[in-house]
């Protein structure tokens, strides 16, 4: 089982540390060339443990990048006015060129507001609408980061995207951070993409048809061995804590145990799918910058 393990497993943090080195050297000439170094505002509302730790993993990877990032920490009971005004002073700072809002926020603040209300060029998330309709269109825009670090680790894996051509990928879940996202990501690969979900009837007999599965729903090792068909590549976007023999766990969407028997490849959790996301936070910090620099000066291509 061990070696099986080994044989088979997409290796999320080497890939991540792999990017954001690239992510490094690509700052340090935009530094020389253009004397930018790219920023990365997040905000944090609140005391979320977990927010917290998500925060604290962004911000080291940021120093890692070679990005300027600071932190803006506001309290549990902050008014949404309070938290647009910081949006829009970010927003109109030439030395941050990305914007990351930590979610959940506390109730009653609105997320969709937020979103919205980031610079649509500086939404390192890719959730702004204007984003979200420019992947639709196929056009260039900021990605969000999970569905960006699946077809990363796609391209590599299959040793670049021409080879994801003609390939049925399923997408469990629906989501507008995942799901739907990376389904976008995955027609302009040409891959044939089904999405199922909670209503889809005999979710199984599709799930074994597919190539490459992506299992994004937030459900505890949802896929078992016989959703998958044998060969197939296997993405587990799913980050869920469980209690195990009396101590907390963090597993996937996927029985990893079961289905790393008969995919021929497949991410673990932890140490899949989730340092791809900061990662790709990091490249898109990086695109982000370009594009502003680009837009000050007309005569730059």
């Amino acid at each position: 089982m061990s070696d099986r393990y080994h044989e088979n497993r997409i290796d999320g943090k080497a890939m991540a540390d792999r990017l954001v080195a690239d992510v490094a050297k690509q700052v340090a000439t935009l530094k020389q060339t253009e004397h930018v170094i790219p920023g990365l505002a997040v905000v944090i509302v609140g005391d979320d443990p977990a927010s917290k730790v998500y925060v604290g993993n962004k911000i080291k990877r940021a120093k890692e990048a070679g990005l300027n990032s600071i932190k803006y920490e506001l309290p549990e009971n902050c008014t949404q006015d309070e938290l647009e005004q910081l949006i829009e002073r970010l927003n109109n700072d030439a030395d941050v060129h990305g914007i990351l809002v930590q979610l959940p926020l506390p109730k009653p603040l609105s997320e969709a507001r937020v979103i919205e209300l980031i610079s649509a060029e500086k939404d390192v998330d890719g959730f702004h609408p204007q984003n979200v309709g420019r992947l639709v269109a196929g056009q260039h825009s900021l990605v969000p980061c999970t569905p960006l670090g699946c077809l990363i680790m796609l391209r590599e894996h299959f040793h670049g995207e021409a080879a994801l051509s003609g390939k049925h990928a399923v997408v469990i879940g629906r989501s507008n951070i995942v799901g739907k996202p990376l389904a976008q990501l995955l027609l302009q690969a040409n891959c044939t993409v089904s999405i199922v979900h909670s209503r889809t009837r005999d979710i199984e007999t599709l799930c074994r048809q597919a190539d490459i599965l992506i299992a994004a729903v937030g459900r505890p090792q949802l896929v078992e061995k016989n959703w998958v068909k044998p060969g197939a590549v296997v993405i587990d976007v799913g980050i869920n804590a469980i209690e195990s023999d009396g101590a907390r766990k963090l597993v996937g969407d996927v029985d990893f145990a079961s289905v790393s028997q008969v995919a021929s490849a497949i991410t673990p959790v932890p140490g899949g799918v989730g340092p791809m996301t900061i990662a790709c936070l990091m490249q898109n910090t990086l695109n982000a910058a370009r594009m502003q620099i680009q837009h000050s000066d007309p005569i730059r291509t």
